[in-house]
């Protein structure tokens, strides 16, 4: 079970935009890394084609998943994620900061 996944809100811990905060956008598993809204803009420069307008485009880079740490539900501040499994047998995620539980 991964630790973070597509939709969750996330923190950068470190690199130009230590500290921001934004959503999971996608997962590139092979790489190990995360596109998350907002957060790692670049600029570029793209042509012109039938179905969009050329120029330059600001548009999200992908970031390790190393340098993200998942947003606690309670106060917003990054935390671990800890995996439990219920008495039925299904695994929720849980943030260790305030023991909240992320899904389920």
């Amino acid at each position: 079970m991964n630790k973070i996944k597509k939709g969750d809100s996330v923190v950068v811990l470190s690199g130009k935009d230590k500290g921001r905060t934004g959503t999971v956008l996608e997962m590139v598993t092979k790489t190990d890394r995360v596109l998350v809204k907002g957060v790692n803009m670049v600029k570029r420069h793209t042509k012109q084609s039938q179905t969009s307008e050329g120029g330059i485009v600001a548009k999200e880079a992908s970031i390790h998943i190393s340098n993200l740490a998942l947003a606690d539900p309670k106060d917003g501040k990054p935390t671990r994620v800890g995996i439990k499994t219920n008495d039925d047998g299904t695994k929720v995620r849980f943030a260790k900061r305030s023991g909240d539980m992320i899904d389920g």
